[in-house]
């Protein structure tokens, strides 16, 4: 029996999977997580080029954006979630 590579993109279906993952991602804290599942979600979404298109920046550009070395700025996030039908929102952090 051979192995197929575990693609995370292939597990994202519906709007309501992408919103938890994306939320599971942010809760993590590291950047790093975020960029790296934003990159997942492009995948899932018809590919960077795709989401590129969609939010109005080069490809070039967005994979600079999302690489593991990214750094992007606020409204670059802003754009790519806009492009995919989202928007970041921000609540009381509960006391520990």
């Amino acid at each position: 029996m051979k192995a197929t590579a575990f693609k995370t993109a292939d597990y994202l279906k519906t709007q309501k999977d992408i919103v938890a993952y994306l939320n599971a991602a942010l809760e993590d804290g590291e950047p790093a997580v975020l960029l790296e599942a934003l990159r997942n979600v492009a995948q899932a979404k018809g590919g960077m080029a795709a989401l590129a298109k969609a939010a109005g920046v080069s490809r070039e550009s967005l994979y600079r954006t999302l690489s593991r070395r990214g750094n992007p700025k606020i409204d670059t996030i802003m754009e790519l979630l806009r492009a995919l039908g989202l928007k970041l929102t921000i609540e009381r952090q509960k006391a520990a």
